[in-house]
C-alpha cells in the first residue's frame, strides 16, 4: 500500500490495538505507532460519552511528549460499548463474556469511540456514537464465538469485524469502522482539521 504524510505532519498512533493500527493503515497515512500502558480508571458519574473522552484525554496524556517533534501529531482512542446505563468492559473470563453476549443478545446498544488529538501546541477531542442491533444469540452461538475468537481484549465481549457480527447482527446506525474502534472517516476530517 502506498503511504503519504498527511500535510507533512508526523503522525503517531499510540494504541495497542490491531485494530486501530489496521484501520489507520488503511487510511493510507505514513505514522508511527507507539505503545501506551494506563489504568483505564474513571471517575464516577460519568456519562458513556464522557467515560470515552476521559479515557482518550488520559491515554495521551501517558505519551512521552520529549518523543514529539513540531510536527508531531498524537493519536489515542477509546471506545465504550454502553447498555443503557451499564458500560461493559473486556471480558476477563469466559463467564463475563458469555454473560455479556448474553446481555446483547436481542437488544440496541450503543458503541460510543473517543478520540485525542494532541500536537505540541494543542490538543482535540471529539467522539462518535454508532448503535449496533444484535438479534436473539443462541447460547451454541455465544459459546462457538467465544471458544473459536477469544474476544477477551474487545469492548462488549464481541469483534463486529468477526463470525458474531457476520451471524448476529440486524442492523447497524452509524460507523460500521466506529464499532471496530476507530472512526476513520471523522478521524481523518479532523486531522486535516487540525
Amino acid at each position: 500500500m502506498i503511504t503519504r504524510r498527511l500535510n507533512g505532519r508526523h503522525l503517531i498512533l499510540a494504541s495497542q490495538s490491531p485494530r486501530r493500527q489496521y484501520l489507520l493503515k488503511e487510511l493510507g497515512l505514513d505514522f508511527e505507532i507507539c505503545e501506551t500502558h494506563v489504568k483505564e480508571v474513571y471517575p464516577a458519574g460519568l456519562l458513556p460519552a464522557e467515560i470515552a473522552l476521559y479515557l482518550a484525554d488520559l491515554k495521551s496524556g501517558s505519551f512521552d511528549e520529549s518523543r514529539m517533534d513540531e510536527k508531531a501529531i498524537i493519536i489515542t482512542a477509546d471506545t465504550i460499548v454502553s447498555l443503557g446505563d451499564e458500560i461493559l468492559g473486556k471480558p476477563s473470563t469466559y463467564g463475563e463474556a458469555v454473560t455479556m453476549l448474553k446481555k446483547l443478545s436481542g437488544r440496541k446498544h450503543d458503541v460510543i469511540t473517543a478520540v485525542c488529538l494532541k500536537s505540541p501546541t494543542k490538543k482535540h477531542l471529539f467522539h462518535v456514537l454508532s448503535s449496533v442491533y444484535f438479534k436473539e444469540l443462541s447460547l451454541e452461538e455465544i459459546e462457538y464465538y467465544i471458544d473459536n475468537f477469544q474476544p477477551f481484549d474487545k469492548a462488549g465481549g464481541y469483534g463486529i469485524q468477526e463470525w458474531i457480527g457476520y451471524i448476529g447482527i440486524n442492523k447497524i446506525e452509524g460507523s460500521f469502522f466506529n464499532v471496530m474502534g476507530l472512526p476513520v472517516k471523522e478521524l481523518y476530517e479532523e486531522l486535516l482539521r487540525f
